[in-house]
Formats: structure tokens, sequence, C-alpha cells
């Protein structure tokens, strides 16, 4: 069982148990001795990070750790979570780190780990590494210590490889964009990327401070974006969350198009083009039924995987597909990048709209969702209300409630000390009891 890693590496509240300097150093030391298995040659970690203030103290203590062992550092900066993921291949790396809380607080902060393929590391993996962590490693004898760089162009090196994934004679004049950057890690790269294809560019969320990163913008609060589009008049919006791996799309009205309007758009416009591989698209179990009824219309199996873009991925290179993704907007497109790039799924859309001359309207409503209900309820660490039999009682009550009517989904979440309750029904009145009793349930076991 793993201790330290959740559905996306370790996560946690800054100066918090397991989100320390002291931790950070000792699990940069675990992975550099994990992946610097022979003694001789030259071995490479580069390590990316968002905006956050605390990304200085944990970069410092994991550069500490991994030349502790013998690995070279290779400093990005602050760039998109694809980036490091790309530039671990592409620099011949042993192993990317990201450190970065994705949608999280500023508040919040977390370690992401690439293997050398530039793909997120398995739960295996995650494993031995842990116990090396409990364990404690051997450092490097004082001569092979590690040397460490800052790499000055890797957002560059980024913008060209999204910019590559559409074609080559493909501009964006005459398209007014709002990006919301979340004041995290694209707030350069976004709309630099944008202006040079072409677009009119309305940037927002590209101030950060180290405190503001998600702060009342970005993919998980679009309110503000959508009203910037509608008073400038523009086309489109672009809402990425603080580490660039997920997105939302705006409509030229301000609605709001979550990933799973996004993936059906990309699944039939590839599949119609013959480039959606295996004819399927890979998401996960929270993804709308609607989405999946939309996709048979169009003779596009869906694939269906755990919460959690690493497991998207692995089904992806399991199965030969090409393209997957979750609700939330983690779009992959496995023939340009390793993990969900928001930015560049954002710019296959424009593509769209010049391809079709449609408005963004006319694109973003793929499909008409089933009512969906998500209510997150937190719990303390250490707690385990799932597990209390009161709670069961009301699950299985609500399932057979729902049984031919809708689905429920009942976890906890891999980042967040929450319990995540989620039901699908086209009736609203059995959706909101069959949600709420649980929902009691559950509340009633934190509190007790």
């Amino acid at each position: 069982m793993r201790k330290l890693f959740g559905t996306d590496g370790v996560r946690g509240r800054a100066n918090t148990h397991p989100m320390t300097a002291d931790m950070a150093l000792r699990i940069g030391a675990a992975v550099g001795r994990y992946f610097r298995r022979e003694a001789g040659g030259v071995h490479r970690v580069v390590i990316g990070k968002d905006t956050r203030l605390s990304g200085y103290m944990f970069e410092s203590a994991l550069t500490a750790g991994l030349t502790s062992t013998g690995m070279n550092v290779l400093g990005l900066g602050p760039v998109p979570t694809p980036a490091v993921g790309l530039m671990t291949r592409s620099m011949r790396a042993d192993l990317g780190v990201m450190i970065s809380a994705s949608h999280n607080p500023a508040e919040d902060n977390g370690i992401k780990f690439f293997g050398p393929d530039g793909f997120k590391l398995s739960d295996e993996a995650e494993a031995e590494i842990e116990a090396l962590v409990e364990a404690g490693v051997e450092p490097a004898k004082s001569n092979n210590i590690g040397r460490a760089k800052r790499i000055d162009d890797a957002r560059f090196r980024y913008g060209e490889r999204v910019k590559s994934s559409l074609p080559r004679d493909l501009r964006l004049d005459g398209l007014k964009v709002v990006v919301d950057c979340a004041h995290g890690a694209a707030h350069r790269a976004a709309p630099e990327i944008l202006w040079e294809l072409g677009a009119d560019v309305i940037p927002m969320g590209v101030s950060p401070d180290g405190h503001n990163i998600n702060q009342g913008c970005g993919s998980t609060q679009p309110q503000a974006a959508a009203e910037m589009v509608v008073s400038h008049g523009a086309d489109v919006g672009i809402c990425l969350d603080g580490d660039a791996d997920r997105v939302v799309m705006l409509d030229e009205n301000g609605a709001v198009a979550d990933g799973d309007q996004l993936m059906a758009l990309l699944a039939t416009c590839w599949a119609s083009e013959g480039l959606l591989k295996n004819n399927a698209l890979v998401a996960t179990v929270m993804s709308n039924l609607g989405l999946e009824r939309h996709l048979q219309r169009h003779g596009i199996a869906l694939e269906r995987t755990g919460v959690g873009d690493r497991y998207v991925v692995e089904r992806m290179r399991e199965g030969g597909f090409n393209l997957g993704g979750e609700q939330s907007g983690h779009i992959v497109m496995s023939d340009y990048a390793t993990t969900g790039d928001g930015l560049m799924a954002g710019l296959h859309f424009l593509a769209e709209m010049i391809r079709s001359g449609k408005p963004a309207s006319g694109l973003t409503r793929q499909f008409e969702p089933v009512p969906q209900l998500l209510v997150n309820v937190r719990y303390t660490q250490g707690q385990a209300p799932l597990e209390a039999s009161d709670v069961s009682v009301a699950i299985k009550a609500a399932e057979a409630d729902l049984n031919g009517n809708g689905r429920l989904l009942i976890r906890k979440s891999g980042t967040e000390p929450l319990i995540r309750v989620m039901a699908e029904c086209e009736d609203p009145v059995l959706l909101k009891e069959a949600v709420g009793s649980v929902v009691d349930a559950v509340n009633l076991a934190v509190s007790s």
C-alpha cells in the first residue's frame, strides 16, 4: 500500500507532512537512487514547477536529495506540467519532476514524477520509491555528487512542441481569445503561443505573486474569464489550471464547456478524419453518461478507467488509443504529449473553429449531459468514513433506488481528504435524494 503517493504524486499542505522540506529531500534521495541503479554514466533529472511560493523550498530540497545520490539536476523554472514530460524525453533524462498541486490553492503543493519515457510513474514504481524513503538510501561518494544547472529556454521548447501539433499552415488571425492562466505555470507561455499563431490575445491570471495561483480564476473558477469574454466581445475563452494540464473552454457568450464536451468534439472530428486510433476514447468513471451516449451514436467506443489522468494514459498505452481525458479538463493527445495538456487541447478547439467556420457556441455543446450531482465531504486524516456500517447501508440503498435510472459513484479523493459522492440520473428529485442520503451518512460518520 502506498502511503505517500496519491492519484497524482505526493500532495498536501506546504510545511505539513508529507509536504515538508525534509520529506522532499528524502523523496529526492530515494527517487534518485531508484533511477540511478548503476554506478557509471551521466544521470540527469529535470525539475519544473508552478508559481507557488513553496516551490522554491521544494525545488531546493529535491535538488539536494537528488544530487546527493549523484543525479545531475536541470532546473526548468516555471513551466506547464506537460513541458516536464516533453523535456524529460528530449533531454534524455532519467527522471522528470514537476512541483505543483495543480488546481489546488497556493497553500498546497505536490511532487509528480515522470519516467525516462516522459510518462508518469506506475503504482508499482511509486511503491518501490516509498520503500526507499522509509528505509533511507546510501548517498553517493563525495566525488560523485551531482551538479545543478538552470535551463533557460524550456518554455520556448515547449511552445514549439505545442504549435507543431497543429497544421503548419494554421493561423488564428481574426480570433479574439481570452486566456486565463490562473497566475500559474503557463502565465507566459500561453499568451506568447497564441500571439505567435496570430490571435488577438486578452490575457488574465498572468501576474503570479506566489500566493494567488488558482485564486478566483482558472479552470475551476472560470466566472471572471467568462465575464471578460463577454465584456471584450471575444470569440472564445481558454481557462487553464495552475500547472496548465487542464482546460475548460468558454464560448462567445461565456458559457462553460468541460472536458467531456471537448473530448466529444475531438473524438468525433478525429474519427471522421480517420485519426482516432482503434475508434475509441478513454475517459474515467466520472465522465458523463451523455458523453457515452454521444459516442455510441457516432460508432465510437468509450473505455472507462479509474479517476486520474495517469490511469487514462496507462489504458491508452495498453490499448493503443490516442485520445483520452477527464471531465475536469485533462485532455491527453498521445500523438503529441505524454500527459494532459490544457493549452494544446485549447488550441485544437480553436483549430476546429477555424476549419469549420463555426462560432465557439456551435462546438461547445456536443451533447446534452445527463443531470449529475457531485458533493464533497471533508474528513480528518486518519478517519475512515467509508468503512462505517451506516455509510455502507446508505450506499446500497441509494444504488437500489437508482438501479435502471442512473449510477452512483463514491470515492476518496487521491489529492485531498475528501469523500466524493457523485450520481447521475434523469430524474432530478431521485438524483438529489440519492446523493443527499449518502452525504448525510458520511457526514454523520465524520462527526462521530
